[in-house]
């Protein structure tokens, strides 16, 4: 029956491949074909198990908007073996597996779980990782428990009166501070009554300063007196001395 079929074709001389019509498909447009289930799964509407392996016609089309780094995410339709309700699946590409997206449920399966079991006793590092991170949680864990009991402490120990008077006191401190600084407001602007004032001040000054120095009159006017009597006697003096002088030279002319 072979050789009956002719394996090459035959095309005209007047062929051009470019007049033939191009079928232009959607860009998600989904795939038919026949695979098998990659893990087991459990139908939600009649609870039929399907295990791994088991042969289904599913769709396939690409997921749009969602990836994981670059990696295409791909969701698959089939039916189930038993009740033809509609299952999907989806790749998840973080954890190199399926998820049931909708329609099903993913069975524990303890060959898997012993597996990464193993890979996780021989990672040490990751080991050691995952218990610092518990470690971790736990401190936050007592952290949080302890801060609430002394939270709990100070409400029971703060009484309402107490409260109060911590906010009276607080009041009457900030109207202190208030009116100090109004006061220190008011000195620093210079009013035209201020020099009417400062004249004021200045006067009493003067007064005050001529009380202390009608005060001090009686030992100045003992001073003054000192003084003029002897530049009194320096007068007298001089006179006695100028005299004897003239005398002395008055004799001398008559010789």
């Amino acid at each position: 029956m072979g050789e009956r079929k002719g394996l090459s074709k035959y095309y005209p001389p007047n062929f051009d491949p470019r007049k033939i019509p191009r079928i232009r498909k959607p860009k998600n447009q989904q795939k038919k074909f026949r695979s098998m289930v990659p893990l087991r799964i459990r139908c939600n509407t009649c609870g039929n198990y399907m295990s791994e392996g088991t042969k289904i016609n599913c769709r396939e089309e690409k997921v749009i908007g969602e990836t994981y780094i670059g990696i295409k995410i791909h969701r698959f339709y089939f039916k189930c073996s038993k009740c033809c309700a509609e299952l999907i699946l989806k790749t998840d590409s973080k954890n190199s597996s399926y998820v049931a997206e909708s329609g099903a449920t993913c069975v524990y399966d303890q060959h898997e779980e012993e597996k990464k079991q193993a890979e996780e006793r021989g990672d040490v590092m990751s080991s050691l990782e995952k218990r610092t991170l518990v470690s971790k949680r736990e401190i936050d864990v007592m952290a949080a428990l302890d801060e609430m009991k002394s939270m709990k402490f100070r409400r029971v120990s703060v009484s309402v009166d107490s409260m109060l008077e911590a906010l009276s006191r607080r009041h009457k401190e900030e109207e202190e501070v208030a009116k100090e600084e109004d006061a220190a407001l008011v000195k620093s602007i210079r009013f035209g009554k201020q020099r009417r004032i400062v004249d004021e001040e200045t006067d009493e000054i003067k007064k005050g300063r001529m009380e202390v120095i009608d005060a001090k009159k009686p030992k100045t006017k003992k001073l003054a007196c000192i003084i003029t009597l002897k530049k009194k006697r320096r007068q007298q003096v001089w006179d006695s001395h100028h005299y004897a002088t003239i005398m002395v030279l008055m004799r001398i002319e008559e010789d």
